[in-house]
């Protein structure tokens, strides 16, 4: 499902050096490595980021297939286990298993490679090994205290306590509790993490970050099946009120305090008190029945496809990346998210205007806002990494796009001026974020998510390794140096730490 009608694309065909994704890739250099072939396989990589690390590579002079055939030398995976890659390659192989089998190599050579300039020497770390048991596997009461150090998968075998404990995290962040808030939002992350359900209070001894109150809640749900105190609070008016109000795009738990406090209970409420909107809220509320909708993994991709069309024109050779709940695996959200980079560093720069620019003219810009980046402005990079945990100073751009049902009823033909958006679609949250190449990597880490899986990180990076960790970069004070990173990858190894996928990052 596209947004706009799709082009006709002059120059190479599909598998050629346009790239899967159909993006203006960087001009191929002359093949330099005639003896290395490689495939780069999408899955978990997805299609923009394999077509942006296929232009790169091409770039500097390697020579990379769209289709596996038996020259290819080197198999790139990324987020794969060896057996997910030694079952795809017998499935890819079939009866010609007596051929002489590729390496199957993770990320971490890929970029080592890119960054040199040539292949580099494969090394054991390169391989996809099959992973040993963690103790999440082997022992609920030995898991790891931080959420960074656990696998957290989407879907997981204690849903009825891990709701009733965010119900209550979320309860005590509307009255301003942040120690309980963190306290039953780590309660819920670790029972997420566990291999099977709970089935008896006495599996929740020796659990790290697991309260006593957060066990009464457990032991209440096995014994009556409900939390009498998680009623109450699902009940009240306040907790009615401050979920439907921070429900508002441009509304936080201050802001819905203040209305709740001013006695205002409604939407209807709040139209008519215009005078305490900002242009954020008041589009927020105009479009509430849509953006408080879910959308949905295919709707994203639809959006992503607009927008790629929007940066490839502006920007030739860019690369989109789909982050947010959609990159750990989710199938729906509330929102979408998008990282915008380009392998020329500072190429990005200024960006965000120009695409907005042009998705207005097509009818799809119903709300925006642009925040230029403002990361060159820190005197020094101690002070730029250690700025915040939860913001950073990307450019960015918070908007609400239209989403057709119907593409030809709102794209306008050449020559026109922007149309009005037929009724026949809906209103979708879209926040696009560019960074520096040299960046990417720890803005694709914070951008991915959860909340509450880097809020761990950046935890376990101070208390255990004396770093600061943010979406900028990982900064070690002692030394007064930053640690550079290529890949998500590079930032677990700089922490010691095992690589943890993004479908596993559900904490």
């Amino acid at each position: 499902m596209a947004l706009v009608p799709p082009k006709k694309r002059r120059g190479p065909g599909r598998g050629e050096e346009a790239g899967a994704g159909g993006a203006a890739a960087p001009s191929p250099a002359p093949l330099r490595f005639p003896g290395v072939t490689i495939y780069l396989a999408e899955r978990h990589m997805g299609r923009s980021r394999r077509a942006f690390l296929t232009g790169l590579a091409r770039a500097k002079g390697f020579r990379v297939d769209q289709t596996y055939s038996p020259e290819v030398t080197h198999v790139v995976m990324e987020g794969n286990t060896a057996v997910e890659s030694s079952g795809w390659l017998d499935r890819v192989l079939g009866d010609s298993g007596s051929l002489e089998r590729p390496l199957m190599l993770n990320i971490s050579w890929f970029t080592e490679s890119m960054a040199q300039g040539k292949p580099v020497p494969v090394e054991g770390r390169h391989c996809l090994r099959v992973p040993l048991p963690t103790r999440s596997q082997v022992d609920p009461g030995s898991l790891p205290a931080y959420a960074c150090q656990r696998h957290t998968p989407l879907n997981h075998h204690n849903l009825c306590f891990t709701e009733a404990l965010e119900t209550l995290a979320e309860a005590a962040g509307f009255e301003g509790s942040q120690g309980r808030l963190i306290s039953f939002r780590r309660a819920a992350s670790v029972l997420r993490a566990l291999p099977g359900p709970i089935t008896n209070v006495s599996q929740l001894r020796g659990l790290p970050c697991f309260g006593d109150h957060s066990s009464r809640i457990v032991q209440e749900l096995l014994e009556h099946g409900i939390s009498s105190e998680v009623e109450r609070v699902k009940q009240s008016e306040r907790y009615q009120t401050m979920k439907l109000f921070t429900q508002i795009f441009g509304v936080g738990v201050k802001t819905a305090d203040k209305w709740y406090r001013e006695g205002l209970r409604t939407l209807e409420d709040l139209q008519g008190q215009t005078r305490k909107l900002n242009r954020q809220q008041e589009a927020g509320i105009r479009h509430f029945e849509d953006l408080s909708s879910s959308v949905w993994r295919h709707e994203a991709d639809a959006i992503q496809r607009v927008v790629e069309e929007a940066v490839w024109q502006v920007l030739p050779g860019a690369s989109v990346t789909l982050t947010g709940g959609f990159r750990r695996g989710k199938l729906q959200g509330h929102d979408v998210d998008f990282l915008i980079t380009h392998p020329v560093e500072g190429q990005e720069a200024g960006l965000i205007p120009k695409v907005m620019g042009l998705l207005e003219s097509q009818g799809l810009v119903l709300y925006q806002h642009t925040q230029s980046n403002h990361y060159q402005d820190f005197k020094d990079l101690e002070h730029k990494v250690s700025q915040s945990t939860a913001i950073d100073a990307y450019e960015r751009c918070f908007s609400i796009l239209w989403l057709p049902k119907s593409p030809t009823s709102f794209h306008p033909e050449a020559g026109e001026g922007p149309k009005e958006p037929s009724r026949d679609g809906k209103a979708v949250r879209v926040d696009l974020v560019v960074a520096p190449i040299s960046q990417f990597a720890f803005a694709l880490l914070g951008w991915t998510g959860s909340q509450h899986f880097e809020r761990e990180l950046r935890r376990f990076s101070r208390a255990e390794k004396q770093m600061l960790l943010n979406s900028h970069g990982l900064y070690h004070p002692e030394k007064k140096e930053s640690l550079p990173a290529a890949s998500e990858e590079d930032i677990f190894t700089h922490l010691g730490l095992e690589y943890i996928a993004p479908e596993q990052r559900n904490a």
